[in-house]
């Protein structure tokens, strides 16, 4: 995605990019993988915002950016993955070096 307004690397700039307001309107956000390793996992995206960031020099399309962090939830691994969590007291950030 090069041409006018596009930074070094192809990302488009985004300083002067318009946010767009959006709806779902359907599809499936998430999708479900069983690895190598005998663990399943649960990947879903989130839209948080999608900007116009100008149009494409050949087509005159319209481009967009989505933000679009991944959340990652571990559905079911094998018990040799798992280990014992930690004590509580060590959980805890005011027990770790740098936290006060």
């Amino acid at each position: 995605m090069m041409g006018p307004g596009a930074a070094p690397g192809g990302m488009p700039d985004l300083a002067n990019a318009e946010l767009v307001e959006f709806t779902v309107e359907n599809g499936e956000n998430k999708v479900r993988l069983k690895l190598k390793d005998g663990a399943v996992i649960e990947i879903r995206m989130e839209v948080q915002h999608v900007f116009r960031v100008g149009n494409d020099p050949v087509t005159g399309l319209p481009q967009y950016v989505a933000m679009t962090p991944s959340l990652l939830r571990v559905i079911s691994c094998p018990k040799e993955l798992r280990k014992a969590p930690l004590k509580p007291a060590a959980r805890e950030t005011k027990n770790l070096p740098g936290f006060s």
